[in-house]
C-alpha cells in the first residue's frame, strides 16, 4: 500500500519535471526568435541614426552654403 502511494507520487514528479521541461524548451525556442527581433530591430535602428547624422550634415552643408551666399550678397550690396 505505501509503495503504491510512493510510485503514484513519483509519476506526479516525472510529469510535472516533463512538463517543466517541456515549458524550458519552448521558452528556449521563444528566447532564440526575440533574440533575433532584438538584433533586427537594433540594426534598422542604426540605418536611421545613419540617415539621421547624414540628414544633420546636409542640413549643416545647406545653411553653411546659404550663409557664404548671403554674406557675398550682403558684400556686393555694400559695395554699391
Amino acid at each position: 500500500m505505501e509503495d503504491e502511494v510512493i510510485l503514484k507520487q513519483f509519476d506526479e514528479i516525472e510529469k510535472k519535471v516533463e512538463r517543466l521541461i517541456g515549458v524550458n524548451k519552448s521558452l528556449k525556442k521563444n528566447n532564440i526568435v526575440l533574440k533575433g527581433k532584438i538584433e533586427q530591430l537594433e540594426q534598422e535602428l542604426q540605418v536611421k541614426v545613419e540617415a539621421e547624422n547624414h540628414q544633420t550634415e546636409v542640413k549643416t552643408l545647406i545653411r553653411s552654403k546659404i550663409d557664404g551666399l548671403t554674406a557675398r550678397l550682403d558684400g556686393i550690396t555694400e559695395a554699391q
